[in-house]
């Protein structure tokens, strides 16, 4: 199973003690797979989705909430026979009625036969926004595999249902966004410690500790190459100069001896030929007296700058 799978298996066991956490959660999830449809007998609300932990939720939350029990049908669907679509359906106009006014639904003006939040009372308290935000992602969220990045959305088919839930995300401090993707509008998170305070919002608490272990040890690691990068870095450098410093070192002796150079820079010049290896803490314990770090630096630097003068000296007289 995905990681989002495990997500929303573990909230479809989350059932609400209060009645209006229950009536917010409903809101959501009715307010995505909901449609209430219009015929000469009468209407009828429908919900319908293609996953069976929702089909699961709304009818645990109705029958605890409403007393309502319908039997959830099973059907193909049209466009891919092999996905199962679940049906919920109520005809009877009383029960509709109770739904709909408890979770503050009304038919959406743009989309006649979906319905949309009439006012955000029935999301008022804490509570009941943590209810609402578990429902609508149960409907129609997802979370990427936190192993390869970090990815938390929501879609929904018009722009006022997502700024609705943006507005209810935002309340618990975390920075939602929405972006539109072909006909859809996308309700998303994507820093990951936003998404584990998303979890936490959802009380989704098993999936919240599994996260933050994946994201440390993924931190752990990262620090790991970090360090390890850095110090590669800072060999290749060392070795780098070393051979630099070695072939300086050698075209002096070749074109003008150690026999002129000072007492100080032919006995470090000596000590590099003799230990090309050591770094300039090393070679400078060695010295008689002993120098530090940047004594030994500075005098590399004066073997250096000696061997690129006479590098163009060499250069001139070829000309």
């Amino acid at each position: 199973m995905s990681f989002s799978g495990m997500v929303k298996e573990e909230l479809s066991r989350q059932i609400g003690t209060a009645r209006h956490c229950r009536i917010a959660e409903l809101a959501a999830l009715i307010g995505f797979c909901g449609r209430l449809e219009h015929f000469p007998q009468g209407e009828k609300l429908k919900l319908q989705t293609e996953n069976e932990t929702v089909a699961r939720k709304c009818f645990t939350l109705l029958q605890k909430t409403f007393n309502i029990e319908k039997e959830i049908s099973v059907r193909e669907n049209s466009h891919l026979k092999r996905v199962k679509v679940y049906v919920l359906e109520i005809s009877d106009p009383e029960e509709i009625r109770e739904i709909l006014q408890a979770t503050k639904l009304i038919a959406d003006s743009k989309f006649c036969d979906t319905l949309i939040l009439q006012d955000m009372l029935v999301v008022q308290q804490s509570c009941c926004k943590r209810a609402y935000i578990r429902g609508a992602f149960l409907a129609s969220g997802s979370i990427s595999d936190p192993e390869k990045g970090y990815h938390f959305e929501i879609v929904y088919p018009d722009e006022r249902k997502a700024q609705q839930l943006q507005t209810i995300i935002r309340s618990f401090s975390v920075d939602a966004k929405i972006v539109q993707r072909k006909k859809s509008y996308v309700v998303y998170v994507k820093e990951g410690a936003q998404i584990v305070d998303m979890l936490a919002v959802m009380e989704a608490n098993v999936a919240l500790m599994d996260l933050e272990n994946i994201r440390i040890l993924k931190e752990m690691r990262n620090s790991v190459n970090r360090k390890v990068n850095c110090e590669t870095a800072n060999i290749n450098k060392t070795v780098n100069a070393a051979v630099k410093q070695m072939e300086d070192i050698k075209l002096i002796q070749q074109v003008m001896g150690f026999e002129q150079l000072s007492d100080g820079l032919a006995q470090i010049a000596e000590l590099r030929m003799q230990y090309p290896e050591a770094t300039l803490k090393e070679l400078g314990m060695m010295l008689s007296p002993q120098v530090g770090k940047s004594g030994v630096n500075h005098r590399l630097r004066k073997l250096s700058a000696l061997a690129d003068e006479l590098r163009e000296k060499q250069g001139g007289e070829l000309l």
